[in-house]
């Protein structure tokens, strides 16, 4: 890699191709209506302005340069994808999702707003008004359909502590918790959703049978045997060993965005991914370092294992599918998988870098807003480079810092210790570390220190387009908690005067070093009521900010990607 450019795309952007907006059709909403139109609970708030928050990005998949074999092969990959998204919505809201089914040949306006806004969130809440339900009768459920409807944290607890044998059965990434009796039982995804995982364990094995590259295949017919018994070792160290590969997927349960009871269960998550060559070469130098970034971080040696040795894939990949919790909500630009301690400890993690989401969120969102709300000198140092540099060492951070807690002498899960708000932790770690990271690269000579000042002000570009998509969403949680304590710090301002944002780029390296270490202190020692304090804290929106932030209703939050497969769901 250069100094000046991670990506081809600092200087070059790929070509999007932008949808329009959906324009209301006018409909005789009174002739030929197809039944259950009109029997639905009515919006709590304007569907179609939510809509307008997010624009229409299409997301095509290009067959150039691939065989024919090998477009069979992403269409067999696509389907099981949508056996997954399936399930995902079994995860999360199945009376949304028997709405949003039984709307699907309604024409007026309404309905057809209503269904769209289902997709979007994957559910009947609105990440951008903090998870409120966005129609009426509708209670919002912390776990989702991860537990029983109306369970508390403390009832759980509770049951736990009377019944200590079933914590593992409850506290299963992969289980969902049910009623039985006064009892309360863990139901293994694979049961509770045989009907759709058996038949994408079948599409993969096709996949495998279509493909030329023998890792590859066996890493598909690993984790459709993972999808059968919910056990994903194997295959996700099967998976990690894959780079440089033509094709990878994403296709698990991962991350936890959907528990906010306890903060343990898993969604299945899907991406489809067609690697890039040229911009995926240019990673090779993150890959040397993170070993010593590992060891330069400031918190005991007990508490940062080290990574030397440790593959390091790092692919950079078009995604032309995502289904699950890749494709509602929150639009990820890169992800840094598997989650599992074990396999951080003895492989590492993979880091993926969705570009065309990416190329779509910076030119669309980022900018945009960094040149509404940043003072214009600032506002201009952020940029495509910038972004995707401290991207790059965001996702690498995920696998920086503690594999596991100390708690009471001994070691236990972080996820488990944390509860919660481990997720919104985890991506503010993540963001701090590879700020500590970047500043330790520059320090070394490995990266230039002439380029400080873009990367800060691309990062605090991100700040202002993240914390738009409502605090209840992990990333914009953690975001929050950044920006309040760079600004409490002194490293980020604002000119009461013009209502713009400005960076003191003296106290901003200063400012990451003291929150990297707290950040990675509460992970270590897994205290949860700190981590609690210490996001309620900082986690609020300032009123001058939200003011700030009304100012760029002309910018989209997100992007709404539209592929060329369309949204099955079963």
């Amino acid at each position: 890699m250069t100094n000046s450019s991670v990506f081809v795309a600092a200087a070059a952007v790929i070509s999007i191709t932008v949808v329009a907006p959906r324009a209301s059709e006018k409909f005789d909403t009174t002739r030929d209506l197809p039944p259950n139109c009109s029997n639905h609970p009515a919006p709590t708030e304007n569907i179609g302005a939510q809509l307008n928050k997010f624009r229409p990005v299409q997301m095509p998949f290009s067959t150039t340069g691939l065989s024919t074999r090998e477009v069979q092969m992403v269409r067999k990959l696509v389907q099981a994808g949508q056996y997954l998204e399936s399930a995902f919505w079994r995860e999360s809201d199945p009376q949304g999702l028997a709405l949003y089914q039984q709307l699907a040949d309604c024409r007026a306006p309404m309905e057809q707003n209503i269904r769209h806004y289902l997709l979007i969130n994957g559910s009947r809440y609105d990440l951008l008004e903090g998870n409120k339900p966005f129609l009426t009768n509708t209670r919002y459920e912390p776990g989702h359909a991860l537990y029983p409807a109306g369970i508390t944290r403390k009832e759980i607890d509770d049951y736990v502590a009377a019944h200590p044998s079933k914590k593992n059965e409850i506290y299963n990434p992969w289980t969902v918790v049910r009623r039985q009796g006064k009892d309360l039982v863990g139901v293994p995804y694979h049961v509770a959703f045989a009907q759709w995982v058996r038949p994408a364990a079948q599409a993969l094995r096709d996949a495998a049978a279509l493909s030329d590259d023998k890792a590859f295949a066996n890493f598909l017919r690993l984790r459709a045997d993972a999808l059968l018994t919910d056990d994903y070792y194997k295959s996700d160290l099967a998976w990690v060993d894959l780079d440089n590969h033509k094709f990878d997927v994403i296709m698990a349960p991962y991350e936890t965005y959907l528990d906010d009871l306890l903060g343990v269960k898993t969604s299945y998550g899907v991406a489809v991914l067609i690697r890039n060559p040229t911009e995926s070469s240019k990673l090779t130098m993150y890959k040397q370092y993170a070993a010593q970034i590992q060891d330069a971080l400031p918190i005991p040696a007990a508490d940062r294992p080290s990574n030397a040795g440790h593959p390091t894939p790092m692919e950079v990949m078009d995604a032309p599918y995502r289904a699950g919790d890749l494709r509602h909500g929150y639009q990820a630009v890169a992800d840094n998988l598997p989650n599992d301690p074990r396999i951080h400890a003895e492989k590492g993690t993979k880091k993926i870098f969705f570009k065309n989401f990416m190329d779509a969120r910076v030119n669309y969102v980022v900018l945009p807003v960094a040149r509404l709300l940043m003072r214009e000198d600032q506002a201009n140092l952020a940029s495509m480079d910038g972004y995707l540099t401290t991207t790059v060492m965001h996702e690498i951070s995920h696998g920086l810092g503690p594999a596991y807690s100390r708690v009471n002498g001994k070691q236990a899960d972080i996820r488990e210790s944390i509860g919660p708000i481990y997720s919104g932790l985890e991506e503010a770690k993540a963001d701090i570390v590879g700020l500590y990271g970047l500043n330790w690269l520059m320090n070394k000579g490995v990266l230039p220190k002439s380029k400080a000042r873009e990367y800060y002000a691309s990062h605090v570009a991100g700040i202002f387009r993240t914390v738009r998509f409502g605090t209840a969403e992990a990333h914009a949680k953690a975001e929050m908690m950044e920006f309040n304590y760079l600004a409490e710090q002194g490293a980020i301002t604002r000119d009461g005067r013009t209502g713009r944002y400005a960076i003191d780029f003296a106290k901003f390296p200063v400012a990451v070093a003291s929150l990297a270490k707290e950040l990675l202190t509460i992970e270590a020692t897994g205290n949860r009521a700190r981590a609690e304090n210490w996001m309620t804290k900082y986690g609020t929106m300032p009123a001058t900010l939200k003011a700030a932030l009304d100012k760029t209703s002309s910018v989209p939050v997100d992007i709404d990607p539209i592929t060329s497969f369309g949204e099955t769901v079963r």
